[in-house]
């Protein structure tokens, strides 16, 4: 992952450097990858485009890349709704605990696990 890379470049006082090579012929993931870090040295603007390329995954499983199951929100584009959302998911384990299994079985593989975190 690209951020995890920059995370590790230049974390001290002294200046530092990177040197990214590649062997042709490049793939346009990944021109547009050496791209992104030619762009900026910000790491969080790096890990948001990384994470938009690479797909978060599953958010609750094992899978940390790949196609999302989300049919609605995109984690990248909706990210602003992330506290509303975390405010309903409190809101409906305060009213309505006995609702929670239910809907982790439905929208998750191996649901249960997660509903006692």
């Amino acid at each position: 992952q690209l951020h995890q890379l920059r995370g590790r470049v230049g974390r001290g006082s002294t200046a530092s450097h990177c040197v990214l090579l590649y062997h042709p012929p490049l793939s346009a993931l990944g021109r547009e990858r050496l791209g992104i870090m030619r762009e900026s040295s910000d790491g969080f603007v790096i890990a948001e485009k990384d994470l938009a390329l690479r797909g978060p995954g599953e958010v609750l499983g094992t899978r940390q890349t790949g196609l999302v199951q989300f049919r609605v929100a995109d984690l990248v584009r909706d990210a602003y709704l992330l506290p509303q959302v975390q405010l309903a998911a409190q809101a409906l384990a305060s009213h309505h605990p006995e609702r929670i299994a239910p809907l982790i079985d439905r929208w998750l593989a191996h649901g249960q696990q997660f509903a006692q975190v």
